[in-house]
């Protein structure tokens, strides 16, 4: 094991050990390293304002994401590039393109999240520069600003997009990669401080052990959901154990008439496979949260962390997942449905980590749809989110399977609603004897995102919905978004 935490920030390799685990890179860039152009906002990767760029290594390229500051934890640096708002300036102190985007568009008011749309412009653009409006909204949607209108952002994201500059992180990608390349190691990293532990291992199987040897420990994927423990909780986190150097864990690949998604492959990596694959699935990963979110978050963490609002686990269980545990016994696979016991409770014994989860690729025939309702179209938590697969049999509906999250304590199935169909045409006078036995399928709760007769009413219409989408596809039933409304 090595006890030293190596980044690349600035051309050249830092190395730290003696720091906190959960101390977020936001804080030391502010209060140790008194780089104040990355701003603190909402300190939970809603606002932006903190966001900076990580680079990895692809290859002989760099790859280059937004990430937020705020959550991410210190040690999640290893082995990456690390650049913020004051290092885009050229070496004669000229504007970085992006930054000089924004002052031609006059995009700026009282400038503190000004840094936050530099940086998400600044990693775009060192990938698929943004083209259309959409295009732009989207990767622009993590980034609040509570001066302007967002117009003159946007004018200035065209011109970076209409352009397509280079600058001397371009020039010096191969020498990078290089650098990346020489940080790249087997042995797991080890740190202590204050007899607190945190751990990243290089493998399954020494993640195996280290949480046969510490199973309480906390699993740490993108610290979308566990950074918020330490900034808004202030939960203090004996052990840590992160999966980001696992790259056994990030592997996504189509093998046997499935699709297997390593637990740590983060929404960004899977939006693609999973919009070409099943449609509607790309749309509601696009809708999750924001980029910089995304490109951190991970499938296996949305459903280890077991929430019962998590978006991606009613899709997956409405397309018929299995999930794969390991542990130093061996693996075992279950079905995603039965891996949700109770509200915050899961079939995970001590010591078992997610390894992967596996779907059937589509059928020939196969209807898939997913609806998510929430109070902000973007970037917000849902109220309810539905998921629904059907195969029919001319008329006749051979299988469906529906299934909810926001309407009970873990995402459920509506098992009597899909009596209701199996077996009937899929007709209005079925539909509604579904509806009726949706209304027998859930007890919703009442909240600060919707009440129990809210979430009822908007779980029969979108059951509603997804009959008049395979029934009538001329039909126009979505005003915004981009989910495929065929799937065959």
């Amino acid at each position: 094991m090595r006890n030293k935490i190596r980044f690349i920030h600035r051309g050249r390799i830092r190395e730290l050990d003696t720091v906190d685990p959960t101390r977020t890179v936001l804080n030391f860039l502010r209060y140790d390293d008194a780089l104040a152009g990355t701003k603190e906002g909402c300190a939970e990767g809603d606002c932006g304002a903190c966001t900076v760029v990580l680079g990895e290594r692809v290859g002989n390229h760099v790859r280059y994401q937004a990430v937020n500051a705020c959550i991410q934890f210190l040690p999640m640096l290893d082995g990456k590039e690390l650049i913020t708002v004051e290092d885009l300036k050229g070496e004669d102190g000229s504007l970085h393109p992006a930054q000089q985007a924004l002052v031609e568009q006059n995009a700026t008011q009282c400038g503190f999240c000004t840094p936050g749309f530099v940086m998400s412009l600044f990693a775009e653009m060192h990938n698929t520069a943004p083209a259309t409006r959409r295009d732009i909204d989207t990767v622009l949607a993590g980034n609040l600003c509570r001066c302007t209108g967002y117009g003159p952002i946007i004018d200035a994201a065209r011109q970076i997009a209409a352009t397509r500059p280079t600058d001397k992180f371009t020039e010096r990608m191969i020498e990078t990669a290089s650098l990346l390349e020489h940080l790249e190691g087997d042995k797991t990293l080890a740190l202590e401080w204050q007899g607190r532990r945190y751990f990243a291992p290089g493998t399954p199987e020494e993640l195996a052990q280290l949480l046969a040897d510490y199973p309480d420990a906390t699993i740490l994927a993108g610290a979308t959901d566990v950074g918020l423990w330490v900034t808004k909780q202030h939960r203090v986190l004996d052990t840590i154990i992160y999966i980001g150097r696992i790259a056994a864990l990030r592997t996504l690949r189509e093998q046997d008439g499935t699709l297997e998604i390593g637990a740590g492959v983060t929404y960004s990596d899977a939006w693609q496979m999973l919009e070409q694959t099943y449609g509607d699935f790309g749309e509601l990963v696009r809708r999750i949260a924001s980029t910089q979110i995304r490109n951190s978050g991970t499938i296996g963490g949305n459903i280890a962390n077991g929430s019962p609002i998590g978006d991606t686990p009613p899709s997956l269980i409405a397309l018929g997942a299995t999930l794969t545990l390991r542990s130093q016994k061996g693996t075992r696979q279950i079905a995603l449905e039965d891996f949700f016991i109770d509200y915050g409770k899961q079939d995970r014994q001590p010591g078992e980590f997610v390894e992967k989860i596996t779907l059937p690729l589509p059928r020939e025939g196969d209807l898939f749809r997913n609806y998510k309702i929430s109070k902000r179209f973007d970037q917000d938590i849902s109220a309810v989110c539905g998921a629904f697969n059907l195969q029919l049999d001319g008329t006749r509906v051979a299988d469906i399977r529906i299934c909810f999250g926001g309407m009970a304590g873990t995402p459920l199935r509506a098992k009597l609603a899909e009596q209701a169909l199996i077996g009937k045409d899929w007709s209005a006078d079925n539909l509604a004897s579904a509806l009726q036995a949706l209304a027998q399928d859930y007890t919703p709760m009442t909240d600060m995102r919707a009440s129990a007769d809210y979430r009822m009413t908007v779980a029969q219409n979108l059951l509603r919905k997804f009959f008049i989408e395979t029934t009538q596809p001329e039909t126009q039933t979505r005003l915004v978004g981009e989910g495929r409304l065929a799937h065959a």
